[in-house]
């Protein structure tokens, strides 16, 4: 009798283990090992029996180059962080959190992708349901099917006879094939199915796009080897209180993956963005403290974040610090310093910092535009207006410069502001100024209060 082989896998992770354990030693959680059955024992395969058909190595200059042929979607966002459009016979996987609108982006892309023979296979909804919200997506594409499916095996029959150009698998966790015994959405089905789904795109040249959830720590659920397995991961983000969306590939193997797309989530879908600093700054004619605009830097897409803050007495023994969209030890720093170089009595002080739309930032590009936005509301004084702030600081209280300088210079006088205040450091680097902008110099931060009202 065939002996049976089983394992534990982590529900949260993936993480294996040959043995029960009650937290996992990857993740930290309790109890989320589960049993598994891996295979079963088959009797071993002659060695002669797989000298029929041998692949032998080749020379790298013997090797014949083929030109990746790429599909255009109707989502030119979509297209560039792809890096020009999806590869024929390319498995992507798209992951976000629930309700972000992963189901939304791949039915419209399937619906307004013209000429693109598309098979939307779904595991979550019904085909009445997916109906509801293609009407309101709109699209005029003739040649979308879409197929409510669990069982993988089924997909594959319908792929072969329908020969589509792209299929839709939403999502990964509920798909599952009659080769492994587990449930639904396990470790074991999630790393077969995507093995099945790789090989089908390969075989066929179809290329594929499996939607996959995520974990309460932002990581996709399932076996780490699901990313490994796939050409492409892309991170849809964003917050459900907000309308901003962002698309960042995190992993392509046919392009770059420090590109991103912006989306705007409207009533009839998502809606592309463009100009992201058309979004992200306010149109107040009005002069405010604590306001300040940087500009940022995500990929090599440059765009002007509006900063806001506010310096307040502590009404309590310790003062707050609380930071949205940015990262708190980094906010911290940024005090201590202007407490420290500048002077500013920052321990009796309550700070609050949040960003224009929601947006979360990581560029420290940025400190400048921070700390100019805590010095206007410390004092109570607003920039001038047409002031815009690029640069790092250290820990000395020194101004560096912001990677992509040229590009964050460019993009402010694109947008019409008037000066923009950079590091000294600058000047020693040939950094084409276009016209119409002053670019203002500063080495530290005590230079910094004399150049902003």
């Amino acid at each position: 009798m065939a002996k049976v082989k089983k394992a534990y896998f982590c529900s949260s992770c993936g993480n294996e283990s040959p043995k029960w354990m009650g937290k996992c030693p990857a993740c930290g959680e309790w109890n989320t090992f589960v049993e598994e059955v891996i295979a079963r024992g088959q009797e071993s395969t002659p060695v002669a029996a797989l000298t029929s058909e041998v692949v032998r190595p080749t020379v790298v200059s013997q090797i014949e180059e083929v030109e990746h042929r790429r599909i255009l979607l109707s989502s030119s966002e979509m297209n560039r962080v792809l890096g020009g459009g999806l590869v024929r016979g390319s498995l992507v996987l798209l992951g976000g959190e629930p309700g972000i609108g992963k189901s939304t982006l791949s039915l419209q892309v399937a619906l307004q992708s013209k000429d693109v023979r598309t098979l939307y296979v779904s595991g979550e909804e019904s085909p009445q349901q997916i109906k509801m919200r293609a009407v309101r997506l709109g699209g005029d594409n003739e040649e979308c099917y879409v197929y409510g499916e669990t069982l993988l095996d089924n997909i594959v029959a319908q792929v072969s006879q329908l020969k589509p150009d792209l299929l839709v698998v939403d999502s990964i966790q509920t798909i599952y094939t009659s080769s492994v015994e587990s449930s639904a959405g396990s470790v074991s089905q999630i790393r077969e199915c995507a093995a099945q789904l790789l090989r089908l795109a390969k075989t066929t040249g179809t290329s594929v796009i499996i939607i996959g959830h995520i974990t309460k720590d932002g990581t996709i659920a399932g076996p780490k080897i699901l990313e490994h397995i796939v050409d492409v991961v892309l991170q849809f983000e964003g917050d459900n209180n907000n309308v901003y969306r962002i698309l960042r590939g995190n992993k392509n193997r046919f392009g770059a993956t420090f590109e991103i797309g912006v989306y705007e989530m409207r009533g009839e879908g998502l809606v592309e963005v463009d100009s992201p600093s058309d979004i992200l700054l306010s149109h107040n004619d009005e002069s405010l403290s604590g306001v300040a605009v940087g500009g940022v830097i995500d990929g090599i897409r440059p765009y002007l974040l509006e900063v806001q803050s506010l310096v307040s007495n502590a009404a309590y023994g310790t003062p707050q610090r609380s930071a949205t969209g940015y990262d708190m030890k980094r906010l911290a720093m940024l005090i201590a310093v202007l407490e420290k170089r500048v002077g500013m009595k920052m321990f009796t002080k309550d700070v609050f910092l949040n960003f224009a739309g929601g947006f979360r930032v990581q560029d420290t590009g940025l400190d400048l535009a921070i700390v100019a936005a805590i010095i206007s509301s410390y004092f109570d004084n607003p920039i001038r207006y047409g002031t815009c702030c690029a640069g790092e600081i250290t820990l000395s209280g020194e101004v560096r410069p912001a990677p992509r300088s040229e590009q964050r210079i460019a993009e402010a006088a694109r947008l019409g502001f008037k000066r923009i205040i950079v590091s000294g450091y600058l000047k020693q680097s040939n950094v084409q100024i276009p016209k119409g902008i002053e670019v203002i110099y500063i080495n530290t931060i005590k230079e910094l209060a004399a150049h902003l009202f």
